[in-house]
């Protein structure tokens, strides 16, 4: 039954790398989702540039551009293909140091320079001016991620970016809740305002935003302790640690990071998140038709055992009868390539 399951998964772009995770995800009670990259296509793109204390868009971009061309996320790829359309040439870049889930660091020209989020520009700057808070609150308000340029400890600007729903995320939660998943829950690292304007087109209700990796895996351990067996989904380095302690991790196929298609239970190959509630009648199915094979072949060798001692079953009946079932057993479990 478990290898006919594994089987048909396939077939629909789910791969699911063992039979127990199967079984595990008919009977998930909640379910976590990522944002970037998860629920979101990942593909961002730089809607705005904020040069602040006299520099221009461009010098904004350039110190940025340079940094983050040694990273690989999302937010990163899409601030250095802006700088490569505009024809920006690249800084040398040295002593660079990603910070997971905060942003990045290191040295241009013997400056210190500093690409990331608030909270991570905040332990770097102590004085912010109210222009700065203004720009902060006003772009958030519009759903915009924020990334913050400093150099040599002074803020030279900010840079907003965009990404789009992915299309197969929109009915999602409603197929979710009509299967019966009541508790849908999203997680990022991103600002809260912007997090909670996905969840709000997406009919989530419970969001926690300015997370850290290890701030997921936190959200998860609360998840279990309340629903016992939690999904997760999710595409990113950042997002590894809590596949890894999620019940059934559940990574990106195409956009997936190594490190997440590594950790996570079962790929959705397409990176259709429709698929999310086609695995999970999957994973329900399997079981009803494993404790159904189970019953039925106690009762069958039952019945056996009895006319075995009634003396009313021959040896070759008894091995016919035995083998038989055994053959209704399998075809039984063969009904989940369907």
């Amino acid at each position: 039954a478990l290898l006919s399951g594994i089987a048909n998964g396939a077939k629909q772009g789910i791969l699911f790398k063992n039979g127990a995770r199967l079984e595990m995800i008919g009977r998930i009670r909640a379910i976590a989702f990522d944002k970037t990259g998860t629920l979101t296509l990942g593909k961002l793109q730089v809607v705005e540039i904020i040069p602040i204390h006299a520099v221009s868009e461009n010098e904004v971009l350039a110190v940025a551009a340079s940094l983050e061309s040694c990273s690989e996320h999302p937010i990163g790829s899409a601030i250095t293909a802006t700088a490569r359309e505009r024809g920006i040439n690249f800084f040398s870049a040295n002593q660079v140091q990603a910070v997971s889930g905060r942003g990045i660091t290191g040295k241009i020209a013997d400056k210190s320079v500093s690409v990331g989020n608030f909270a991570y520009i905040r332990d770097h700057i102590t004085d912010l001016d109210q222009n700065i808070l203004a720009i902060r609150e006003r772009l958030q308000k519009e759903g915009r991620t924020l990334v913050w340029v400093v150099q040599e400890n002074q803020i030279i600007g900010a840079i907003a970016v965009a990404d789009s729903l992915r299309e197969s995320a929109v009915n999602l939660v409603k197929q979710l809740k009509k299967i019966g998943i009541e508790h849908i829950v999203l997680i990022t690292g991103d600002n809260q305002q912007s997090a909670d304007k996905v969840a709000e087109k997406l009919g989530i209700e419970e969001v926690y935003a300015d997370l850290l990796p290890e701030d997921k895996l936190t959200v998860i351990q609360n998840l279990q302790e309340k629903y016992h067996t939690v999904a997760m989904v999710g595409d990113g380095i950042n997002d590894a640690p809590a596949l890894a302690m999620a019940n059934v991790g559940i990574a990106m196929g195409k956009a997936g990071s190594d490190v997440a298609l590594e950790t996570a239970d079962i790929i959705l190959m397409s990176d259709n998140l429709a698929k999310i509630p086609s695995a999970i009648n999957l994973g329900r199915r399997a079981n009803r038709i494993v404790k159904q094979n189970i019953t039925f072949a106690l009762a069958f060798i039952g019945i056996l055992l009895i006319a075995n001692f009634a003396g009313d079953i021959t040896l070759p009946l008894g091995v016919i009868g035995h083998e038989g079932s055994t053959v209704l057993v399998t075809l039984s479990g063969l009904r989940l390539f369907k």
